[in-house]
């Protein structure tokens, strides 16, 4: 049962967060630690323990609070209650290394960290949107937490401002009551069903997901779609194909009246790909390199041309079966 294993900054008693989650856990071992960030019985461990370690929970006190100018669907990306997940996408973007980003941290400052993001909101005129969930999913956080309920209510009483997160989580029922006054943004991530039981391990299939959707729309949330990130394996033009008929066929007419689409390509590297061969052996072979190239040091992406195909592909298939529902980007 998760966590196996929880390891605490010891200041995290003195926050309402922090003694709530010791009395909620208070039958799993707990380790202190001396920072978040550097845990040396978890630096030393093997690439093969990454599936073991995903089983830890890791609590602290966030100390890096500098927002970051975002130009696609959010005005700042801050960073808020969480870091790293708990489930085990193969291709996953937070496991920029490994030693510091393979398990969920919890930041118990939650006070702190919506105390600026509502002073930063009331600072403009126009209505700003921030991005609080780029660093984990605030869905799986919230089974933990309750910290999306807790935000979503406090920020909803805010005149000013909006926040919005992605998911690939379903467990939506406790945020469905909630008075969030149209101030929340819920966009839900999505794939094939081969993708999700193939390379997305531990999280919501597919038609859990689209129902969330529904019903977080039904609820007064506004709601978007992420297609992200958009792995090209063998068939994937039917694989997507699919989809986005399933898609045009479940999600409700509601929705689709509010609804828009961000599209995301994968990118890959060397982490990942060392991890995945020692953690998983078994899993798919992401890393094609008839089909990638480098971006950067240790760092593979789809070339250029066949990523172009693939967007060409994606825009025609939304423009069939989604008929009218923006694209915002494609990256």
């Amino acid at each position: 049962m998760y966590p196996e294993k929880i390891f605490y900054e010891p200041a995290i008693v003195n926050y309402e967060l922090g003694r709530y989650l010791i009395k909620k856990y208070h039958n799993k071992p707990w380790i202190p630690i001396e920072n978040h960030n550097d845990i040396e019985e978890l630096r030393k461990k093997p690439n093969k323990e990454f599936a073991r370690m995903k089983r830890y929970l890791i609590v602290g006190v966030r100390k890096t609070h500098k927002y970051v100018p975002n130009h696609k669907v959010s005005d700042f990306l801050v960073p808020y209650t969480s870091s790293g997940c708990s489930a085990t996408c193969l291709y996953c973007y937070l496991v920029c290394n490994y030693n510091k980003c393979a398990y969920l941290r919890i930041f118990v400052n939650r006070e702190q960290m919506l105390d600026k993001l509502i002073k930063t909101a009331n600072q403009f005129d126009k209505d700003l949107t921030f991005e609080i969930g780029s660093n984990s999913d605030l869905i799986l956080e919230n089974t933990i937490t309750k910290n999306l309920e807790w935000t979503i209510e406090r920020f909803g009483k805010n005149e000013k401002g909006f926040i919005t997160f992605p998911t690939k989580f379903h467990m939506v029922e406790s945020l469905l009551p909630l008075n969030h006054r149209g101030r929340t943004i819920m966009r839900m991530s999505v794939n094939p069903d081969t993708i999700i039981k193939k390379v997305e391990f531990g999280t919501s299939k597919l038609g859990d997901r689209i129902k969330a959707l529904n019903r977080m729309c039904e609820a007064g949330y506004r709601v978007g779609l992420l297609i992200a990130p958009v792995v090209l394996l063998e068939n994937w033009r039917d694989m997507y194909s699919e989809l986005i008929q399933r898609l045009a066929d479940e999600i409700s007419d509601k929705a689709k009246k509010q609804l828009f689409i961000e599209i995301i390509f994968m990118t890959y590297s060397f982490v990942h790909h060392a991890i995945n061969r020692e953690a998983f052996p078994k899993a798919v072979q992401l890393y094609d390199r008839s089909l990638m190239t480098g971006r950067g040091r240790g760092k593979y992406r789809y070339i250029s041309q066949i990523r172009a195909e693939g967007e060409e592909f994606l825009r025609a298939q939304i423009s069939k079966y989604l008929a009218g529902i923006p694209i915002v980007y494609v990256v």
